[in-house]
């Protein structure tokens, strides 16, 4: 019995390890002078209408007309050793 698990044990722990060796991808092919004429063609039409998106404006602002100056930030109080603010 303490045979069987220990072979239970080793194939559980070899399995994964074997399988890290295998190639389950077969290698890539070079890409045929067609194909490469293509992809630059592909290329080339991507970078043109990438120039032909117009600049971004400033950032719109709705409630600016609504809101006077953006509030400014209060001077610091001291504080006191209980925490609270000295008046």
């Amino acid at each position: 019995m303490k045979m069987i698990r220990a072979l239970a044990m080793l194939m559980l722990f070899t399995g994964p390890a074997m399988a890290q060796h295998m190639n389950l991808m077969p290698e890539l092919k070079s890409k045929s002078p067609e194909e490469r004429e293509q992809d630059a063609i592909t290329e080339k039409a991507y970078r043109e209408s990438l120039r032909k998106i117009p600049d971004a404006k400033a950032a719109a602002d709705p409630w600016g007309t609504v809101r006077s100056d953006a509030p400014k930030a209060a001077p610091a109080k001291p504080r006191t050793k209980t925490g609270s603010a000295a008046n």
